[in-house]
């Protein structure tokens, strides 16, 4: 008879890439069913709940503990799985000592003792302990490249502040992605040099512009990431501001992008006029802002004329001719919706924005307006966009970038739908991402169409590509594996929501009723010198600087005061 095991662990702290490992290994056990290994945060209990993974046990746990449950074919296979956690911890571990022989600092301080020739440091640890590292990183005189998320709006104001008095940049939190002189921080493709520096709220917008310079034949100077609410009135735009001075006097640069989700209001005059002053060409996306020419600056309106544009400006163009759209009388009676499930959020609303030319509203977790937000973020209505980037799918769990399980078990949720017609994701390539992700999901798109086929439907599957020729995953080998399982890729996110909206307008839905403070110059140097960074968190970014022919130290952390939250801040007042 099934069972499912549980092991709680209060306040246990592991690397996310250890936990995605720990719950593939447990899952490949024989007799083992399914496997769930995550922080027991709200959102992740009602992930288990639909895989049927829940326990008493673990719906009882706090959002800092470590929940193992293991679903097996009766009692007996699932504590046997159980006992082998710690064993294939402890061989996890063993096997980063092969890798990595050289002795890991306790500590920032410790490892730029080391290194002291780093001028970055990199932080993705949780977001509760995230803002205290960025702080020490401050103190000690590095910049921040901050990845983690769930870091408050207040924190994140606080250190930009600092930043801002001291000439040094914090970039983020949730930042995905930044290029520094050639080296990719985070989630990043190989993209060639050339005359075009970016200054971006959001990592996969960052990516996806950037790889398409390089797919136009020009190339990128620097790609300076800021999180998503640095364009808030509460952050400021400090490090938005700070990138485009540094990209108006770096010398090789000659057009500088400026991209981001709407800012807010009380900002937008401001940046622009700001962007007025950089002496350069400024090409700015300001994702469903529309605004006309202002001097020097040239407002487009989606990613793909923004690369264009910025390519064009730096005088090289090429064409791309759009590729034919499926017949929608493939499709069975009753089959009318979109479903889009994307890892990164920039791209996710720019979909959502081109799909307004050909559906009446579209839901989603994140959504373009307030009123068209999903109930629960777990279950889908009419046409939806879902970001799974966003913070309630990521406590506890690795980002959708580097781990497809969270989207395989939503992408078959919606292709079992009757009603479900065509489903939209991205796929990103680069440094830091997951290594193969066709090897996954091609697999997974091939069985839910089977499946559909099955039941007498057709889905269509549209995929966005974001890479280069040059990204450690061989994007041609990607795209062929995404071909072969029947879906429809393109390299351009404009194109793939255009193509999907095309679809579902064919298929005649039925409308929906819709219910300025004072920054100290950062040194260009910074930018320019060969990339030293230390790394705090995941270890795949440091694997990824020593990559690409960087250098890089990885801090051997673990939390504070472990976790106290009240030692924690009488520690951080004797630092301050």
């Amino acid at each position: 008879m099934v069972a499912v095991g549980e092991d709680i662990r209060r306040g246990a702290y592991y690397d996310s890439v250890i936990l995605m490992q720990l719950q593939r290994s447990l899952a490949a056990l024989p007799r083992v069913l399914d496997a769930g290994v995550v922080m027991g945060t709200d959102a992740n209990k009602n992930v288990l709940a639909q895989s049927e993974l829940l326990t008493p046990g673990a719906k009882a746990a706090a959002a800092d503990d470590l929940v193992i449950l293991v679903r097996a074919e009766d009692d007996a296979a699932a504590q046997a799985a159980l006992a082998q956690v710690d064993e294939l911890l402890t061989s996890r571990g063993r096997a980063d000592s092969g890798q990595h022989t050289a002795y890991r600092p306790k500590s920032i301080e410790s490892a730029l003792q080391m290194m002291p020739q780093a001028q970055w440091v990199l932080v993705s640890v949780p977001g509760r302990y995230a803002a205290g590292v960025a702080r020490q990183a401050l103190r000690s005189g590095r910049n921040v490249f901050l990845y983690s998320d769930n870091v408050s709006l207040e924190e994140e104001s606080a250190l930009k502040r600092v930043a801002a008095e001291s000439g040094r940049l914090v970039m983020g939190p949730d930042c995905g992605t930044a290029i520094v002189n050639g080296i990719g921080l985070g989630f990043a493709n190989q993209v060639r040099r050339g005359p075009i520096g970016l200054v971006g709220a959001s990592g996969t917008g960052l990516q996806l512009v950037s790889s398409r310079i390089h797919q136009l034949g020009s190339g990128i100077t620097h790609a300076l990431g800021t999180g998503g609410r640095d364009l808030t009135p509460e952050a400021g735009a400090v490090t938005t501001r700070q990138g485009l001075d540094l990209l108006s006097r770096d010398p090789a640069t000659r057009v500088i992008v400026l991209i981001s989700k709407p800012p807010s209001p009380r900002v937008i005059d401001g940046l622009l006029a700001t962007a007025r002053l950089a002496g350069k060409p400024v090409v700015v996306d300001f994702i469903g802002y529309v605004g006309r020419r202002q001097g020097n600056v040239h407002l487009t309106t989606t990613l793909d004329q923004t690369a264009e544009l910025a390519v064009e400006l730096a005088a090289i163009k090429t064409d791309v001719v759009p590729a034919p759209d499926p017949h929608p009388e493939r499709f069975a009676p009753g089959q009318r919706f979109l479903r889009g499930l994307f890892s990164g959020g920039t791209l996710a609303l720019e979909a959502m924005l081109v799909l307004q030319d050909y559906i009446p509203v579209v839901y989603s977790n994140a959504p373009l307006d307030s009123s068209y937000r999903l109930a629960n973020s777990l279950v889908s209505q009419a046409d939806t966009v879902i970001d799974l980037g966003e913070d309630e799918f990521t406590v506890g769990r690795l980002h959708p970038m580097m781990d497809n399980d969270l989207r395989i078990r939503r992408l078959q949720q919606e292709a079992a739908d009757p009603e479900v017609a065509v489903i939209l994701l991205d796929i990103v390539l680069g440094y830091g991402a997951h290594p193969a992700p066709a090897g996954e999901l091609a697999p997974a798109i091939a069985g839910a169409r089977a499946r559909a086929e099955q039941d007498g439907r057709h889905l269509e599957v549209v995929a966005v590509l974001v890479g280069t020729d040059e990204d450690p995953q061989d994007l041609e080998s990607e795209r062929q594996q995404l071909e072969q399982a029947g879906a429809i890729v393109e390299t351009s996110n404009e194109a793939a929501a255009r193509r999907a909206g095309r679809l579902i307008r064919a298929l005649a839905q039925p409308a929906v009723t819709p219910p300025a403070q004072p920054i100290k110059p950062v040194e260009l140097g910074m930018l320019l010198q060969p990339m030293a960074a230390v790394n705090v968190g995941l270890e795949s970014f440091a694997e990824s600087l020593v990559a690409q022919g960087a250098e890089a130290i990885q801090v051997d952390w673990r939390p504070p005061a472990g976790g106290n939250e009240s030692l924690m801040a009488i520690l951080e007042r004797m630092k301050g």
